[in-house]
């Protein structure tokens, strides 16, 4: 799963070299990632003072109109400690899909009680995440570590997916993936389409190893997530291709050393860049109740930072660097027709609450992959191979696509 988890495919599959901790290992320069063995970054009173995309996305501007009320996110990762400082009072019941012992409350990793940090914690002697008024609904899944030492339920990705789209929860976030195709997972984000939610993935890690697509991220009902740097640089490990929908902070994000909670260590990678496109997506939401899935990701889609043409994709950036506070504090962007989805510019089977525009939706390059086959990491889009000037929440940031390498993760990989 995220950041330390080796589950689905595509998503999180941040550079995992998995000792104890998955700890990724950043390889660009500025923004070195929770390798393995790394000390701790800071003791969870002052962990915050490392969450350094806050300012750069305007978040206090945001958290004057909204902090994400009403919204609940599904984490489908190694589990929700509801226990830390930050989480207490945030997370609800949710469901554990590895059939195993201990419950979708026990994380055995801490991987997932970072994500849930990133999206929805409070603060509280720890994580100040970017929608802290969410609820997080936790599913847990087992990883290649956990199959090791556990009987678990060898379907528990397709099971997680499933579960979350029948929660009560808008948006899934999932930050890992796996590189192998899977007809169940398939028909699990299918679902998840038709039931009108925003289902979240990390594109993984491994883009210096193979750059092989994961899933569920590259299937086209999934919003692939690719992590940047602080200097809006597209990682190395982030992998690319047509997998990638969006690109949000992702290099130099604290997260829990392990499933102690004792201390948070320097991390990186896709996983957590997922967390914090949801947590975008969830304060967008929040101010646009009667929107759909679809006018909330369009929207999303439509305000991310870019110098290169709306009806063109890059690679490495998929549509944009995300910028929620151009919608939120400077209300830009055109939520178009509520039931055409911008993944596939195809009318989609629920168009949840609001009416229907009459009005067709914008024009979006569709996201199109094969089914159950690997997809190539291709694009016409080049514009990531220079420096593009972009804007990530109120800060001016320059873009620099860098293809990179990561850690990769058996089967189901966290992304960092």
């Amino acid at each position: 799963m995220t950041a330390g988890m080796s589950q689905v495919r595509k998503r999180s599959t941040p550079h995992v070299l998995r000792r104890g901790l998955l700890c990724t290992v950043a390889a660009l320069g500025a923004w070195t990632i929770g390798v393995a063995g790394l000390a701790p970054a800071a003791a969870a009173a002052d962990v915050q003072s490392k969450q350094w995309y806050l300012d750069a996305m305007g978040a206090k501007d945001i958290w004057k109109i909204t902090t994400g009320e009403g919204i609940k996110v599904a984490v489908i990762d190694t589990g929700v400690n509801p226990s830390t400082p930050s989480l207490k009072g945030q997370v609800l019941p949710g469901f554990d899909a590895t059939e195993s012992t201990g419950g979708e409350t026990d994380d055995y990793l801490g991987h997932g009680t970072t994500m849930a940090e990133l999206i929805a914690g409070t603060g509280e002697g720890g994580l100040k995440g970017l929608a802290p008024s969410v609820k997080i609904i936790p599913i847990r899944v087992n990883d290649p570590e956990f199959d090791k030492t556990h009987k678990v339920n060898p379907s528990s990705t397709s099971d997680a997916i499933r579960a979350a789209v029948d929660s009560d929860a808008q948006i899934i976030s999932m930050s890992f993936g796996t590189p192998f195709a899977d007809s169940r997972i398939r028909a699990a984000t299918e679902y998840a389409m038709s039931k009108g939610k925003l289902f979240f993935a990390s594109t993984g890690n491994n883009a210096e190893e193979g750059n092989k697509p994961e899933y569920p991220a590259a299937y086209q009902d999934v919003i692939g997530v690719a992590s940047a740097d602080r200097k809006g640089k597209v990682a190395e490990y982030s992998q690319n291709g047509d997998d990638v929908d969006l690109a949000s902070p992702g290099n130099e994000i604290p997260r829990w050393c392990d499933a102690t909670f004792k201390s948070y260590c320097d991390g990186e990678g896709t996983s957590p860049a997922t967390a914090i496109a949801s947590a975008s997506a969830a304060l967008v939401w929040s101010v646009h109740p009667t929107w759909t899935a679809n006018q909330v990701l369009r929207v999303l889609f439509d305000t991310a930072g870019r110098t290169w043409a709306d009806n063109e994709r890059s690679k490495y950036l998929g549509h944009g660097l995300i910028r929620p506070a151009t919608v939120i504090v400077d209300k830009k962007g055109d939520p178009g027709a509520a039931d055409i989805s911008p993944l596939t510019n195809q009318k989609t089977p629920v168009a949840a609450t609001a009416p229907t525009s009459s009005a067709p939706a914008p024009s979006q390059p569709a996201k199109s992959k094969p089914a159950d086959k690997p997809v190539v990491a291709a694009s016409s889009q080049k514009t990531g191979d220079s420096q593009v000037g972009l804007i990530v929440g109120l800060v001016a940031v320059v873009v620099v696509v860098l293809a990179g390498g990561g850690f990769l993760v058996a089967r189901r990989r966290r992304s960092s």
